[in-house]
């Protein structure tokens, strides 16, 4: 969300990683490790106590916009604010990694920031609440190799695995790690150069000669030639085997991309469990238009991670402006089904980031001020609503931050003045409610299949879908 909200946010080789293990990778008698449960589909400790993440995205005011995590790093500011969400129930802090404080070079990490790193996670391991970072991220600047397209570009995929490698091998089983998240909404780009060449080469390998993609695609300007065949245009088709090739390529691209870093995760630390960020038009319900899918299927990606985690914001009809209970109910009907869609995959879901304004006027845009009460339920509602399909939440951000360029200027716990927030009392109820529970699925009635392959390349293939959702979600309410 945050192409919307806010800025869509590796060291020695092999041998050195041993040493450096050997060094960090103990793992802390104060704090099981978490793994999934024998269900598979929630999370407990090594001795088999269930485990709901909750918790929150970690800045702090005063680090500007992006915010300058490491850059502007303060150890003593954080363990006090470590002290301060352990009161409030946060029991797991994501943390944005940076390519500008981890990883300028290709094939080495940086020193100062494993250094800042490691006293990070000793402050969460003293106030008992797990890690869960988040991949390389433009937040605090990037190197030119990693300016271009960082999904299908090949050096920045090997430069990924080097960080991975050597990242879970200095951590390897240290148990204050909830899980790795590889990037945050990450996203297939639509005409790269290294998505042309891979297109290509993707089509030879699925028609083998160009007669039969010619017969295909219906092309009646003669044979289509391998090597020279354009990207599609950003425009709906629906039933069109041209579009929905390349969204099935997009689809294996993102693929790739994963299956590359989770293998060098496992091979560093075998125990580490590995996410993704999703955004939430990782599920094509509602899309600002067919070449704004993502590309990381839920139901394929599941196939290469420990469990799934998907980011939501209530966009059912533009920005939620807290105006009406039409609107909140339009809303939660789209949170319903994105989170059933990632949930039915059969692993762990988490809502790994969420949230929305409250406690004044933004600004920017043209959003009412909205007060912390609204804030509080809406919020309340996410989680209460999706308690069973999601196994866990984390809110996005402890603080406000009143440097944002976005609705991240008051979505925390805190104010920027660290002052508890109407919804960092409730959060606290609801971290309490659901702390060390199983959670069972609701009933949540029939509702409408949906066909995905049309709603990635149709808008009004999604539109039919969303009012038949909507009207099956108002029926069970």
């Amino acid at each position: 969300m945050k192409q919307l909200f806010k800025m869509n946010l590796v060291w020695p080789l092999v041998c050195g990683t041993m040493l450096v293990a050997a060094a960090y990778g103990q793992n802390s008698g104060s704090m099981p490790r978490i793994r999934v449960a024998a269900d598979g589909r929630s999370f407990e400790t090594e001795g088999g106590k269930p485990f709901v993440p909750f918790g929150a995205s970690y800045y702090r005011p005063g680090q500007g916009w992006a915010p300058q995590l490491w850059k502007k790093f303060d150890a003593d500011a954080t363990r006090k604010d470590f002290a301060r969400m352990k009161e409030l129930g946060v029991n797991c802090v994501r943390v944005f990694l940076t390519y500008g404080s981890f990883m300028m070079e290709t094939n080495r990490l940086s020193p100062d920031g494993l250094a800042k790193f490691d006293q990070f996670l000793e402050i969460a391991e003293q106030a008992g609440v797990y890690v869960h970072p988040t991949g390389p991220d433009h937040w605090e600047g990037a190197p030119d190799w990693a300016n271009g397209d960082r999904i299908a570009d090949e050096t920045v995929l090997s430069a990924l695995e080097v960080f991975w490698k050597e990242f879970a091998g200095r951590y390897r089983d240290r148990a204050v790690i909830f899980a790795y998240d590889l990037r945050n909404e990450p996203e297939v780009q639509w005409d790269t150069a290294p998505m042309r060449v891979k297109w290509n080469a993707w089509l030879a390998r699925k028609y083998g000669n160009s007669g039969k993609l010619t017969t295909a695609w219906g092309a009646t300007n003669g044979n289509l030639t391998f090597a020279s065949i354009p990207i599609p245009p950003q425009k709906d088709c629906a039933n069109c085997a041209q579009l929905l090739d390349f969204q099935h390529f997009r689809e294996e691209v993102a693929d790739e991309w994963t299956r590359c870093q989770v293998s060098a995760i496992k091979s560093a630390d075998p125990h580490a469990l590995v996410t993704i960020g999703m955004i939430q038009w990782s599920v094509p319900y509602v899309l600002p238009s067919s070449w704004h899918y993502s590309a990381f299927r839920p139901e394929r990606q599941a196939r290469l991670l420990d469990f799934l985690t998907i980011h939501f914001y209530p966009l059912a009809n533009g920005h939620y402006d807290y105006q009406n209970l039409e609107e909140e109910d339009k809303n939660l009907a789209y949170l319903q089904s994105v989170v059933a869609e990632v949930a039915k995959c059969g692993k762990p879901a988490v809502i790994g980031e969420f949230g929305w304004y409250g406690g004044g006027q933004l600004k920017y845009g043209k959003h009412p001020a909205a007060s912390e009460d609204l804030q509080a339920r809406w919020c309340g509602k996410l989680v209460t609503s999706t308690a069973g399909l999601a196994c866990g939440w984390l809110n996005w951000g402890f603080y406000d931050q009143p440097e944002a360029g976005d609705v991240s200027q008051l979505t925390g716990l805190l104010t920027s003045d660290g002052e508890v927030k109407a919804w960092g009392l409730k959060f606290k109820k609801l971290s309490d409610r659901y702390k060390d529970r199983e959670l069972s699925a609701p009933e949540a009635g029939p509702r409408p299949a949906m066909d995905w392959d049309l709603c990635i390349t149709s808008a009004s293939a999604r539109a039919e879908y969303n009012a038949n959702y909507l009207k099956a979600w108002e029926s069970s309410h």
